[in-house]
């Protein structure tokens, strides 16, 4: 099998495993989207940095998609929390577009490092925290959403995932939510937070020399279509999953994934 068409088969079972992780874990998947691209981008010999923004910014545009069928099913179980989420958009996409402004002038290496070492303190917290409560337990005062909001949008647009990957542990640990509703809350956040950071990686790869084939901006069009029709419908896999497994499995499996890709990253810088 030539490396084009390893390629082909490596990004078509990512998509598969991304999307059932967005539906189950209220995730983009860009912790997985993100190095799976960059390793195939620089085994054809691209420029390091530039792959790992290509990763970034086609990650992104993935997660449109995906997250949109992941949130429609949470929504027909009464699992997006409406106003949270109102009040978290608008600071979110301001801070997409300033995580993603950061990220494509940011060196390479250090982007993935600080990635990784975001994966792994978010699942540390997590793993540690005693609420497995499934009581409802949703603050009511806007001032909680908006600095969070933005937060949870400067790390979609700055590491090129949904941001899910930090928002479901702080909804659950530190805002006191249960965790389905802040799977089905975060997967809706993420059709505003990565639309803004698309949106800026597109823009500020136009002009860019060196770029893979098929890239618009710092968005791989290639590897965005087959990402897409292999997550797309196994979003609904996922979601249907979501709502069948008891939430500490989840948590834990949550928790498990995050480390091992973290820790990944870290060491390997991509």
């Amino acid at each position: 099998m030539d490396l084009l068409l390893f390629s082909v088969f490596v990004l078509a079972i990512t998509g598969i495993v991304i999307g059932f992780a967005s539906g189950f874990f209220g995730v983009g998947g860009g912790f997985l989207m993100v190095p799976v691209q960059y390793w195939l981008l620089t085994s054809f010999g691209f420029d390091p940095t530039l792959s790992l923004r290509v990763a970034f910014g086609t990650s992104l545009a993935v997660i449109l998609p995906t997250a949109l069928s992941s949130t429609w099913g949470h929504h027909c179980r009464h699992c997006v929390l409406l106003r949270p989420l109102a009040l978290m958009v608008v600071p979110g996409i301001l801070g997409g577009f300033a995580g993603a402004a950061i990220a494509t002038h940011a060196p390479g290496r250090l982007m993935a490092c600080l990635f990784g070492v975001l994966l792994v303190l978010a699942a540390l917290r997590m793993f540690f925290s005693r609420n497995h409560s499934s009581e409802e337990h949703i603050p009511e005062s806007m001032w909680i959403y908006l600095p969070w909001g933005f937060a949870f949008g400067l790390v979609s647009g700055l590491f090129g995932i949904g941001g899910g990957v930090v928002m479901v542990p702080v909804m659950t640990t530190v805002l006191g939510i249960p965790l389905i509703r802040a799977i089905g809350t975060s997967t809706a956040f993420m059709l505003f937070s990565s639309a803004s950071g698309v949106v800026t990686y597109t823009i500020s790869g136009l002009d860019v020399a060196g770029l893979p084939p098929y890239s618009f901006g710092y968005v791989n069009v290639a590897y965005w279509c087959i990402l897409v029709a292999a997550s797309v419908p196994f979003a609904q896999v996922g979601v249907r999953a979501a709502h069948t497994i008891h939430p500490e499995k989840t948590q834990l499996l949550f928790v498990l994934l995050m480390i091992g890709v973290g820790l990944h990253m870290i060491v390997t810088g991509g």
